[in-house]
């Protein structure tokens, strides 16, 4: 049964549609959350397979009772290996719906939301130990800017760390109001929500090592994808958007084209099947706001 409370799935059609589902194909889905896009690809199976990942142990309330259908609790920078242990050694697609899901961001405890002022936590795998609260308590001023500069894309990513290094020398900052009020004076006024939208960001990447396990899911999507398999990856900021375009066109994560001496492209392990991001309809926006910033990327492995 599909919790649509849990995660509104976003770009399900197109995604489905972009997976090329064979009837007696096998597929993952490596962002299960709710189950919206499993249970669309599942109706289209018959004697195929569907394997999910899915750390966070929330997730397991939504699992599919179908005998085709597998859920592998761990992070999909493992893929392969899991795939392995499972006797799945190649698949025909790979779908990867990158967004936090609705679930995390209303659950206030999990401090993913700017909307409430819990704990500073922000783990997608729970049973992990660091929190966003080791990362603005004990990180060095130095790992702090860079947190915010690098993920965050934030100017006064310095200022900020050496406000932030200041402040916890009179107490810990626990919670994302204490946080706020530390950062403050940096957020321009009228777009304080941005501004903390993007503090957040910069810290539930560091927590999650999202980008780093991103590079992975991709180089191990190439490993397992058959020639003519479908990667469908829907991204939702800037970062994650340019690694997935810059792997499928040239192969590296830096976007550079390697070429031979004939001049002839080396190194390609995918071909782009839509040039440009799929983006979502404004119907889809306005059903669901959090689709807003979605971009799929297809491609076919080579």
């Amino acid at each position: 049964m599909v919790n649509v409370a849990y995660h509104n799935p976003v770009l399900l059609d197109a995604a489905v549609k972009g997976l090329n589902i064979q009837p007696d194909g096998i597929y993952v889905d490596v962002t299960f959350g709710g189950g919206g896009h499993s249970a669309a690809i599942l109706k289209l199976l018959e004697k195929g397979r569907l394997i999910a990942f899915d750390q966070d142990a929330d997730a397991k309330a939504n699992v599919h009772a179908d005998t085709k259908f597998l859920l592998i609790d761990d992070n999909f920078r493992n893929l392969s290996e899991r795939l392995a242990d499972a006797d799945v050694n190649t698949v025909d697609g790979i779908l990867a719906d990158l967004g936090v899901s609705s679930h995390q961001f209303d659950v206030a405890e999990r401090g993913f939301s700017i909307r409430f002022n819990a704990e500073l936590d922000m783990r997608m795998d729970q049973s992990q130990q660091l929190t966003a609260k080791d990362v603005i308590n004990y990180y060095p001023e130095k790992e702090l800017s860079r947190v915010f500069k690098e993920y965050g894309e934030l100017i006064p990513a310095r200022r900020m760390a050496e406000a932030i290094v200041k402040a916890r020398q009179e107490a810990f900052i626990i919670t994302g109001e204490e946080l706020k009020k530390v950062l403050s004076k940096f957020a321009p006024r009228m777009k304080e929500n941005t501004f903390y939208a993007q503090v957040y960001q910069a810290l539930r990447i560091e927590v999650n090592d999202e980008l780093g396990a991103l590079k992975e899911l991709l180089k191990k999507s190439a490993k397992v994808l058959r020639n003519g398999g479908r990667l469908v990856v829907i991204s939702y900021h800037s970062l994650e958007d340019r690694l997935v375009k810059n792997f499928i066109n040239s192969g590296n994560f830096e976007g550079e084209l390697h070429k031979d001496f004939f001049g002839n492209p080396t190194g390609l392990l995918f071909k782009a099947i839509n040039r440009k991001p799929i983006l979502p309809e404004e119907s889809e926006i306005e059903n669901n706001p959090r689709s807003r910033s979605a971009k799929m990327r297809i491609a076919e492995r080579l």
